[in-house]
């Protein structure tokens, strides 16, 4: 099993299916580069509205790396094919995971940091369905394979995810507690989770379950941050915690 990718679009290929990736846009760095952060937008969306978000923030030392998701059917779309991290259904806790979607963009993230220099640390964040995907590779880095089996390789420094929430969450501290190398790796990830509680969307409340279970499974460097009156977008101080945050998780200069 092969996991390849390039800028103009990649496939990442399963037993099952073949992953076809859009085009993967970059923001480079204004001042010393010191992190690369991996931004994973949200469902029907692509790399290019996140770059050009991402360029406006004030982290003059982080290089981005936006890629843009697969065209694939979308269940709770009823079918539709649209740009989308993994195939989603109606949100549930009980509800069926794409494990196969998932490790493929998992995957596709990890290939496109594996090349940083050894000195840069590398994150993943993202919003909505993007900051599923993000939180599920802090479960992969965590654990250091894939929900396949195949070794995760990346070191990880920190992980964003707004108005999103943790597929597999029902199973996740089972899995960390029954090795030591799993349970110290999540206690060393920095975490960040941001949610509106107008959320209609992604309903609040799955945000808050995805921390409580990202916290008991052992990810004890969390933050949750809630936002009074903020539906399923972002919002300037939303983004100002994230630069904060970002800027102090990683210690970046300026």
């Amino acid at each position: 099993m092969s996991y390849g990718y390039s800028h103009m679009g990649s496939g990442s290929r399963t037993g099952r299916r073949t992953f076809e990736f859009g085009k993967t846009h970059v923001v480079r760095p204004k001042g010393k580069h010191q992190a690369t952060i991996v931004w994973l937008h949200g469902l029907g969306d692509n790399g290019s509205s996140s770059a050009q978000l991402l360029e406006s923030l004030a982290l003059p030392n982080i290089k981005w790396i936006c890629p843009t998701a697969p065209i694939r059917p979308v269940a709770a779309l009823g079918g539709f094919r649209c740009t989308a991290w993994f195939d989603e259904g109606e949100l549930s806790e009980d509800g069926p995971d794409d494990w196969e979607g998932l490790d493929a963009s998992a995957a596709h993230i990890a290939n496109l940091l594996s090349t940083e220099p050894a000195d840069v640390k590398v994150g993943v964040g993202g919003f909505s369905m993007g900051a599923a995907t993000a939180l599920y590779s802090a479960t992969c880095f965590a654990m250091g394979r894939y929900g396949n089996g195949i070794p995760y390789s990346v070191n990880l420094r920190a992980v964003v995810g707004l108005s999103g929430w943790l597929p597999g969450s029902r199973s996740l501290r089972n899995k960390i507690e029954v090795s030591h190398e799993a349970r110290r790796r999540a206690a060393s990830l920095p975490l960040l989770l941001c949610h509106g509680l107008s959320d209609d969307v992604v309903p609040y409340k799955y945000g808050e379950k995805s921390a409580q279970s990202l916290s008991s499974a052992g990810f004890r460097y969390m933050t949750f941050k809630s936002y009074d009156g903020i539906g399923h977008y972002t919002v300037p101080r939303e983004l100002d915690e994230v630069c904060n945050w970002l800027s102090s998780r990683l210690g970046l200069e300026g």
